[in-house]
């Protein structure tokens, strides 16, 4: 499940894009799901762990990519830890709702994320609450997002 906490919250890495830079490992871009955040988010192809194809930059490294696929990749890579998704674009969202219906994921907003118009289910660690869709989101996370 999806669990997010809204607000400030000082065990969180605040800026994923450092955390990336100084901690990235070479699986983490072979990742089969890796490649597809690449691949969607910013229609790049992984040519190896050092190469990403950018249609707009050419051959860049990982540590050019987006800061959503950054933040995303270390979600997935790193579970011991929380991050601000904040980070991250309403693209992301679907990559967070995959990846919380495989495994347990905690992340922080400090912003209110558009999840779409479907069904979802998502745990609010602020109210201890679950919620299904972006009605009921956006009554819960209104109190902790300016």
């Amino acid at each position: 499940m999806l669990h997010i906490y809204y607000g400030d919250m000082p065990e969180a890495v605040f800026d994923p894009a450092t955390y990336f830079k100084n901690k990235l490992q070479n699986s983490w871009i072979m990742d089969p799901l890796s490649i597809e955040m690449i691949r969607d988010i910013d229609h790049s192809k992984v040519i190896g762990p050092h190469v990403i194809d950018s249609p707009v930059l050419g051959g860049i490294s990982p540590r050019e990519l987006s800061g959503g696929v950054k933040t995303l990749i270390l979600i997935n890579n790193v579970p011991t830890r929380v991050f601000n998704a904040s980070a991250c674009g309403d693209n992301c969202a679907k990559w967070l709702l995959r990846m919380g219906s495989e495994k347990e994921v905690t992340i922080n907003l400090r912003h209110l994320m558009d999840f779409g118009e479907d069904a979802f289910t998502l745990h609010i660690l602020n109210t201890d609450t679950v919620v299904h869709h972006m009605s009921e989101l956006v009554l819960v996370a209104s109190d902790f997002v300016r």
